[in-house]
């Protein structure tokens, strides 16, 4: 699989495209033409003067559309959520500055922090049990799946046991009965603002979201592996809920290999987008959800990526299904999978077979993420 660096080069490397395609630039993957320019002047233009020119360019707009750099209409949308939430950060720090020092809790802002601790510890489960969890999930050679739900589970206690410590502590402290540390300090400015406190993120999986989508989606992943261990591995795993997605991803291969009694290092995966909203079980592989795509939408009609709908900035993808195999030379091209929103790349994507590739100029950059952001 070529490094990521590799993705942004693929413009560079493309046609040149000469004086008169600009305007009227249109790509043949593209459904609607994208005009570099305004299409008002004749191609008599070229051959002008420079007063001509010089008149033309007085007329072009102010602030170039999107399409100018070959990007949809939703970039703009995308851009204004960006300097928006930068506003209201520089709002928070403002308001944290003025907001004084004293830690005390006497007033109504000690008032609210005990009351969004108090509702967060009512929603925290205990920790889960791990002794439990291996006796009925023992390790076997044929199924890691198992190393992986104790493993997993064990991850997870660590996280509940840092929130649940702080947050009672902070109770404590706002109460006056223990010392505000620094660190209750930043708890407790963090819970005011409705932001993730950074000695939680420590020991956390990456995440972006605030600090109520945070717990309600930590909530959803404990869930989810409380639900595996009551009943059974699920037929379709939530990628997205894991704490540590490759391990995961290993068991998967793991499994294939010890079958197989092939090495697990020339193993890799193909992918296969289902129809389907409930497949079947498979034999060998593993199907997953929970997958986003931003920069384009999944056309499940014809099985290809396309242009993102307006005003639709993430699209949920179907479930795939992650096939094991021997890594060979022509094996189909990936799409790099980022945990987070931070990091694009420019990429193609396809199914099972490069005769279902897509490439788009309206959906570069791609980027396929485990979460959305600002949810």
């Amino acid at each position: 699989m070529p490094s990521t660096t590799y993705w942004p080069r693929e413009p560079l490397t493309g046609p040149v495209i000469t004086r008169p395609q600009l305007l009227s630039l249109t790509r043949v993957s593209s459904p609607r033409p994208y005009s570099a320019i305004p299409l008002g002047g004749p191609l008599s233009l070229w051959g002008g003067s420079y007063d001509s020119f010089v008149n033309y360019i007085k007329e072009l707009p102010v602030e170039q559309p999107p399409e100018i750099f070959g990007m949809h209409d939703n970039v703009d949308i995308s851009k204004e959520l960006f300097e928006t939430k930068l506003l209201f950060d520089s709002v928070l720090i403002t308001q944290k500055s003025a907001g004084g020092g004293d830690g005390g809790g006497d007033g109504s802002g000690g008032a609210s922090t005990d009351d969004i601790a108090a509702d967060i510890l009512s929603k925290l489960p205990s920790v889960l049990d791990v002794e439990a969890a291996l006796k009925k999930f023992p390790t076997r050679y044929e199924e890691s799946m198992n190393t992986v739900l104790v493993q997993e589970m064990e991850r997870f206690n660590r996280l509940l046991g840092i929130i649940n410590s702080t947050l009672v502590d902070l109770r404590k402290a706002v109460k006056g009965l223990v010392l505000m540390s620094p660190d209750l300090e930043e708890v407790a400015e963090c819970l005011a603002i409705g932001k993730v406190p950074g000695v939680w993120m420590k020991k956390s999986y990456p995440s972006l979201k605030p600090l109520g989508g945070y717990i309600n989606d930590l909530l959803a992943r404990i869930d989810m592996l409380q639900t595996w261990y009551h009943t059974d591995k699920p037929a379709i795993f939530w990628i997205s809920g894991f704490f540590f997605t490759q391990a995961f991803l290993t068991g998967a291969l793991q499994n294939y290999a010890r079958k197989y009694k092939i090495p697990i290092d020339i193993l890799g995966f193909d992918f296969e987008v289902m129809r389907e909203e409930q497949p079947s079980p498979v034999e060998d592989g593993i199907l997953i959800n929970g997958l986003f795509l931003d920069g384009a939408r999944w056309d499940r009609e014809g099985a290809v990526l396309a242009e993102q709908l307006p005003k639709v900035l993430f699209e949920t993808v179907p479930v795939i299904w992650l096939k094991p195999g021997k890594r060979v030379r022509d094996f189909p091209a990936l799409a790099p999978l980022r945990i987070r929103a931070q990091a694009f790349a420019q990429t193609s994507m396809n199914t099972h077979n490069r005769n279902n590739q897509c490439s788009c100029l309206a959906v570069a950059p791609v980027c396929v993420m485990f979460s959305c952001p600002f949810i």
